[in-house]
């Protein structure tokens, strides 16, 4: 089912009267084509709705012919008490953005909005890999490995390679070898919590997470570095924002991916505080 989409114009005609025209288009290459041509000769705004992933396609149709559409949040369309059909949607859209009642949802420039794709796609697989480490911690627990008990990262170096050493049929002993000499825990701590009892499917299910989890890890990377390559022009930026507390490389390319890199977008500090959801909210 190809999601369809209904566009209603206001223009003022030769006499001063405003006019209302209605049209329907489908959600294809073509149809956006069609979609420009009915706009643009009309008006030099636009507004939309946000629904889901279905206004970028159109936005960026327009956004080529120079014009910005309004993106407003759906819920506060919905506040008002009418009949709603898409027909009735689009007349009282283009009601609300001429009456200039309606606030529009911040929308970065285009070079940095295709970067999301890159960057939130990393951030699902970060997801992805972080429920995979919790899932390989309970199988190991299962099996009798204590080893989070006396090191601070299980997915550490050193530790990764006492594991890999246990799903080869080492001994506690012998995976000893791998231990860094950095690691707090004295070699009895460390013995006691890699003397489990792992059974083949214990073996089994955790070598495969591990391979997942290393998987993951490469194609984290892979994107990252793409990112990182497509900012190359935002160094200067990116410089800057690391000397926030707390933003790393990762954390600052992400941002600014999502903030843009014009911070007059949102007037103040506080605006874009509270759109990047930092501050409390006050619903009373």
């Amino acid at each position: 089912c190809t999601p369809s989409q209904t566009r209603c114009v206001l223009y003022e005609d030769e006499a001063g009267q405003t006019q209302m025209e209605l049209r329907e288009f489908g959600g294809f290459k073509r149809d956006r084509k069609a979609m420009v041509d009915f706009i643009v000769p009309t008006t030099t705004g636009s507004e939309a709705e946000s629904t889901g992933i279905y206004w970028k396609s159109p936005y960026a149709a327009l956004e080529k012919q120079g014009i910005y559409a309004l993106v407003v949040n759906a819920r506060h369309v919905k506040q008002v008490p009418v009949h709603k059909t898409d027909l009735v949607d689009a007349q009282w859209l283009a009601i609300l953005v001429c009456s200039g009642l309606l606030r529009g949802s911040f929308v970065p420039p285009q070079k940095l909005r295709v970067l999301r794709l890159i960057s939130r796609q990393m951030q699902k697989m970060t997801g992805i890999l972080s429920g995979e480490k919790n899932r390989m911690h309970k199988v190991l627990t299962d099996g009798g490995i204590r080893l989070a008990v006396v090191v601070s990262d299980i997915h550490g170096k050193s530790s990764r390679a006492m594991i890999k050493g246990l799903l080869r049929g080492e001994t506690p002993e012998q995976v000893l070898q791998y231990a860094s000499k950095r690691l707090k825990a004295t070699e009895e701590e460390l013995l006691d919590a890699l003397a489990g009892e792992l059974t083949e499917e214990h073996v089994f299910v955790i070598s495969e997470i591990l391979s997942h989890i290393e998987d993951l890890e490469r194609r984290i990377d892979v994107f990252f570095r793409q990112l990182l390559n497509k900012l190359d022009p935002y160094k200067p930026i990116l410089r800057a924002m690391r000397t926030i507390p707390g933003i790393d490389k990762m954390g600052a390319a992400m941002l600014l991916v999502e903030i843009g890199d014009d911070m007059t977008a949102f007037g103040t500090a506080e605006k874009l505080a509270s759109w990047a959801g930092v501050c409390p909210g006050n619903q009373s």
